[in-house]
């Protein structure tokens, strides 16, 4: 429950500190950088009533784009090496 109370607090801050606490950079715990690019990755490629998913390429470019603004670059690096092609 410990670690599922720190995603749901964490997983919208931003690494720039722009996010819904305030926090900013490595102040945001491991796990809540990590569930960010996940969750962004997952909202972009989905469809939502509001908008058509996404290609997997035109989200991916864009969580690169957000490197060090609004996620950790060292999980934006891991992120690129995944198989993300491979997800959908």
């Amino acid at each position: 429950m410990e670690l599922a109370e720190e995603l749901a607090l964490h997983h919208h801050e931003r690494w720039d500190g722009e996010g819904y606490g305030g926090l900013r950079g490595e102040t945001i715990p491991l796990s809540g950088r990590i569930v960010s690019v996940a969750d962004v990755f997952d909202a972009l490629t989905h469809d939502r009533p509001y908008k058509k998913a996404w290609s997997v390429a035109a989200a991916v470019a864009e969580i690169e784009s957000q490197s060090a603004c609004q996620f950790d670059a060292n999980v934006v690096t891991a992120f690129l090496g995944l198989p993300h092609y491979e997800l959908l």
